[in-house]
């Protein structure tokens, strides 16, 4: 896909409805010659709008009209193809769990949860969170309501659960792990939370306290090499539950289906919450075409879709009928 209409697609898809600034600022950049130019200097994986973007805020970009954001772009390029060139795109949404968690309370636990492209680690604490469906259907930790509260609109009866998994230990893998008691590392998460999201800032901040006080397990490597090894760790008393969000996209295709062969034959459950198509399998399970407009996401698990899922977690449209909650 080219660059221009990898930005087109973002503004449409992804920041419309969601940040008037990142839709503005990315169906400007697909018409702009000259800019798409300097971010086609950068490697395909790379060019990604919330990397580029990302690495604009890290560096003092501010909310702007398109004509000043240009002009500062430009100005400021070679400092922004650095940090884009050493970071990645680690949006550590702890609101995804909302959208993860009927499927975890469908599982036998006590859980052992491992998270691939794990970030920070903030979606390996859904037992810590606390969650508001619809407006009327609250589920609190067993300690109490949390300062983390992960608001989500339903579609299709979701099962949701009366009470949250009991879970016994959180590990996680990922290229570059984040520690969220590193000043510097916090603020390039923050710098991924899109322009007008306050509440997603204030959920980012709040989940990190929930992590500092309980950091998880997590291990520098590739999926691949490293996922197997976690499994194999965990306890045997326990139900294994290797998931993800928004990470096999960043994976090529064969890649992807290596990481579905590996999964499928370790001791485990599979969660998958990925953009539409990213998985084979899944989109092949999916009812035809895909509605896109019921969310960017798909939700399986081991392999058979659950549900569309909007990408910060805040959607979620159930369209399976065998999976539900214990009891």
């Amino acid at each position: 896909m080219d660059t221009s209409r990898r930005y087109e697609l973002f503004a449409e898809n992804e920041a419309r409805g969601n940040s008037p600034c990142y839709e503005l600022w990315c169906r400007e950049i697909a018409c702009d010659e000259d800019v798409l130019e300097l971010i086609d200097q950068l490697p395909p994986d790379k060019r990604q709008p919330n990397l580029v973007l990302g690495a604009c805020r890290y560096l003092g970009a501010e909310p702007s009209r398109y004509s000043a954001f240009r002009t500062w772009l430009i100005r400021h390029w070679a400092q922004v193809a650095g940090v884009a060139s050493v970071r990645r795109t680690q949006t550590n949404e702890a609101g995804r769990a909302a959208v993860l968690l009927p499927a975890l309370a469908s599982i036998p636990g006590p859980l052992s949860l491992i998270e691939v492209g794990a970030s920070a680690g903030l979606c390996l604490y859904p037992d810590r969170y606390s969650y508001n469906f619809d407006g009327r259907v609250v589920i609190d930790p067993a300690d109490g309501p949390s300062p983390v509260v992960l608001t989500c609109e339903t579609t299709g009866n979701p099962p949701l659960p009366a009470t949250l998994p009991r879970v016994l230990s959180r590990a996680g893998v990922d290229l570059n792990p984040l520690d969220v008691g590193d000043v510097d590392e916090m603020r390039w998460l923050e710098c991924l939370i899109w322009p007008e999201q306050q509440h997603r800032l204030r959920r980012l901040r709040a989940a990190a306290g929930v992590a500092r006080a309980e950091p998880p397990h997590l291990v520098t490597g590739d999926l691949l090499d490293s996922v197997a090894d976690l499994v194999d760790a965990a306890a045997a008393d326990t139900t294994v539950v290797v998931f993800g969000s928004a990470v096999l996209g960043y994976l090529d295709p064969a890649s992807r289906r290596a990481f579905e062969a590996l999964v499928r034959d370790l001791r485990c459950r599979w969660i998958a919450n990925e953009g539409v198509g990213v998985i084979e399998s899944v989109a092949a399970r999916l009812p035809l075409p895909p509605n896109m407009s019921r969310g960017s996401f798909v939700l399986s698990l081991d392999g058979e879709p659950l549900a569309y899922a909007g990408a910060h977690g805040q959607s979620l449209d159930w369209i399976a009928e065998s999976v539900r909650a214990p009891g």
